[in-house]
């Protein structure tokens, strides 16, 4: 039987003045998984992540997404197609309160353009709505604070609460888990979850115990270029992943983070994605 492909590359490339930092990278990512892409600092994820949203425009290849090109589309294009990214660090409006946070979310789905000017009692439509999708993520109860009181990990809640109200067909999470204790990594990672059952996600996440227990399929970036890809069971016991992305040997039990000469063979590829 065929698999059922939302989102494709084909031989994407991104140069930046000489060097490489997407390298002929072939992705499938199947409907209705969640797809995560790991790899050690500076492999390539962000880029590619930028590439897929259109914040870089790729040196050659295509996208394509439910097979049509778009490898040529604006990022607010490819957002209204119902490809939408969430970001490393959380994005919410801090002084507007939990729900209106959302409804603003909501009003961008609105035809009207002079929606956002009307007054506030005309939103009052959008509360049910902004209601069920904060109850989605466990912040009912919260709907009236303002968000610059959320604790860091019902932020991130927040921040995919107004995601999920752009009603996204494919959603891309870029370390959703970044920065956070314990407690609030096993909070998102329940949600995305949660939330993965409806929908395609696309993350790149640097926490392998949520990697493991989330993700259908793993892709590996090294250098920009694909590495090995599979389930966590296959891409864990691979010699290649062990040595370059967790700096062990193929023989060694494998660390969440990449030895101290791996990250200094990556300075180059780090400086280039940070710079972007």
């Amino acid at each position: 039987m065929s698999r059922d492909i939302i989102l494709e590359t084909r031989n994407l490339v991104k140069e930046f003045k000489g060097f490489t930092a997407v390298d002929d990278v072939n992705l499938q990512i199947e409907r209705g998984s969640i797809h995560a892409l790991i790899g050690p600092n500076g492999a390539g994820k962000t880029t590619v992540f930028n590439l897929l949203t259109k914040f870089l425009t790729p040196t050659r290849g295509q996208i394509l997404f439910n097979g049509k090109d778009i490898t040529n589309k604006s990022s607010d294009a490819i957002a209204r197609m119902g490809v939408i990214r969430s970001f490393q660090i959380s994005a919410v409006f801090p002084h507007l309160s939990v729900i209106e946070n959302v409804r603003v979310a909501l009003q961008r789905k609105r035809t009207d353009s002079l929606y956002f000017w009307r007054s506030e009692k005309c939103l009052d439509s959008l509360n049910d709505k902004a209601m069920e999708l904060l109850d989605s993520v466990g912040l009912a109860p919260f709907a009236n604070a303002q968000a610059v009181d959320l604790p860091y990990g019902r932020k991130r809640s927040l921040e995919i609460a107004t995601t999920l109200a752009l009603d996204p067909e494919l959603l891309l999470l870029d370390e959703p888990t970044q920065g956070m204790g314990h407690e609030d990594v096993s909070v998102v990672a329940e949600l995305i979850k949660k939330v993965g059952k409806d929908r395609t996600i696309l993350m790149v996440e640097h926490n392998l115990n949520v990697v493991a227990d989330l993700s259908d399929t793993i892709t590996v970036l090294q250098r920009g270029a694909v590495l090995t890809e599979g389930d966590y069971a296959k891409v864990s016991a691979d010699p290649q992943v062990r040595e370059a992305y967790m700096g062990v040997a193929s023989d060694d039990e494998p660390t969440a983070q990449p030895s101290h000469s791996t990250a200094q063979s990556n300075d180059s590829a780090q400086s280039a994605e940070a710079n972007q």
